[in-house]
């Protein structure tokens, strides 16, 4: 399991995901932050860029924030594409 500290731009012209200097992302949505649509579309965009599935993403604190913790399980996955 890895934990990343996430800061969410909604509403956004375009989808991107920067990394920053300490180690957090910053995470561009287009979605806005009605409904859980931002927070939808954020687990979509990171388990495309660490190929995972979206079950394997869960966000542990900052569910109606801009400032997010999010939990990603890369370990086993990787582990699965190794062994096949």
């Amino acid at each position: 399991m890895t934990i990343f500290t996430v800061k969410v731009k909604p509403n956004s012209q375009q989808q991107s995901i920067e990394e920053q200097p300490d180690g957090s992302l910053k995470v561009h949505l287009k979605s806005p932050p009605v409904d859980g649509k931002a927070n939808q579309e954020l687990i979509v965009l990171l388990a495309k860029k660490f190929k995972v599935p979206k079950s394997a993403i869960a966000i542990k604190s900052g569910l109606s924030s801009k400032n997010k913790l999010v939990e990603i399980a890369i370990e086993p996955f990787i582990q699965l594409t190794v062994d096949r």
